[in-house]
């Protein structure tokens, strides 16, 4: 780790002139990174680390912390202190029609461009940029400056699932107004719940070929490559969103039965088989599909009300934050010999994470979903 030696200390102004540059979008992201650069130093983060975040050389970091100093000893303000100085040698030579065209190579799919490439590499890009002649002779240094005056990364992707349901916000609205304690517009009473709940199905029981080992000094643990499979099992869980509790049953498979039973467990016990109304947060999987579940689950219990996920929305299923600690805390790796050492192993940690549950600090609203949803369909 570079050693930490430039202490920078910002006033409360500073500070927010320099994150007013982060997120302004006339911001050109140089000057948007140099002031990152600056708060992050002021909050003690380590120079590699700095780079990682920015995707950038850890001497250009040390450059700017160093240069910002630099300037404001000599009463510079915090945006001039953040600029770039002139520049004594030779101008850049190409025209901005040249330089538009070389930023549009990498805007395109290189597949349009009838290349054999899913994604541009910044080698790729130089070369075609030769190849189509836009400019006679251009450095893989200068292509990369000026991809990174607007933040072009051809090489970068990442996956993305576009909201395919018309009706999306509207029922996704519904299920983050709960999580505020809302329905309808009104606050929710103090004997309404809501529970989110799901099913994580085919969970494989491994046995690996050889023991797994535990870490030692210098070397991590390690588990076999090699195992044998013991079958599979479903293990479905409630969360009640307003407590962090946690409730669950493991069983050989998914579907309507194994779901109304969980639906009994819950329902079954204090506070639920009093309250005024339990609001169940599902997806539209089969075992509670929005066609059928709602009259079914509300024949069983009059208190219940079924609020369904649109499609692709389990990231706004909290169960599944749950799902997710419960993966890597309790099954990742898994060498367990057979199903019952399984159910043994989530419904201890189940009952190991109760004893310290509390809600999730979830601040995503309904007004964050339509800002997403609007930046989306731009």
């Amino acid at each position: 780790m570079t050693p930490y030696k430039y202490h920078i200390r910002l006033s409360g102004k500073d500070k927010q002139t320099l994150r007013a540059l982060t997120r302004a979008c006339k911001t050109a992201r140089c000057v948007a990174d140099r002031a990152r650069i600056v708060l992050w130093t002021a909050a003690s983060v380590a120079v590699d680390e700095i780079a990682h975040r920015l995707e950038i050389h850890h001497s250009t970091v040390i450059n700017w912390r160093r240069w910002y100093l630099e300037r404001q000893a000599t009463g510079l303000s915090v945006e001039e202190s953040l600029q770039d100085r002139p520049r004594s040698g030779r101008p850049l030579k190409f025209t901005p029609s040249e330089i538009t065209q070389i930023k549009a190579v990498a805007w395109e799919q290189p597949a349009k461009l009838k290349l054999p490439l899913s994604r541009f590499s910044l080698t790729d890009v130089l070369d075609w940029v030769l190849q189509a002649q836009i400019v006679s002779e251009i450095s893989a240094s200068t292509v990369w400056r000026l991809l990174h005056q607007d933040a072009i990364r051809p090489w970068y992707y990442r996956a993305w699932l576009f909201p395919r349901d018309p009706q999306f916000a509207e029922k996704a609205g519904r299920v983050l107004d709960l999580y505020q304690r809302l329905w309808e517009r009104n606050r929710l009473g103090p004997r309404d719940y809501v529970i989110s709940a799901d099913e994580k199905s085919g969970l494989q029981v491994l046995a690996r070929q050889h023991p797994t080992l535990p870490p030692i000094p210098g070397q991590p643990g390690r588990y076999e490559f090699e195992y044998e499979r013991h079958g599979t099992l479903a293990y479905l869980a409630a969360l009640d969103v307003f407590s962090g509790r946690v409730f669950g049953r493991i069983d050989d498979t998914v579907g309507i039965v194994p779901f109304g039973q969980l639906v009994d467990l819950v329902m079954g016990q204090a506070p639920y088989d009093t309250a005024e109304r339990v609001f169940w947060i599902v997806d539209g999987g089969s075992s509670h599909h929005p066609s059928t579940s709602p009259a079914r689950l509300q024949a069983a219990y009059a208190n219940i009300t079924v609020v369904h996920l649109p499609t692709h929305a389990s990231w706004l299923n909290q169960i599944e934050i749950y799902f997710s600690i419960l993966t890597r805390k309790a099954l990742t790796p898994l060498d367990l010999p057979h199903k019952q050492a399984v159910k043994e192993r989530i419904l201890g940690f189940q009952e190991r994470y109760n004893k310290t549950a509390k809600p999730s600090c979830w601040n995503f609203t309904r007004d964050d979903l339509l800002k997403r949803l609007k930046k989306a369909a731009v």
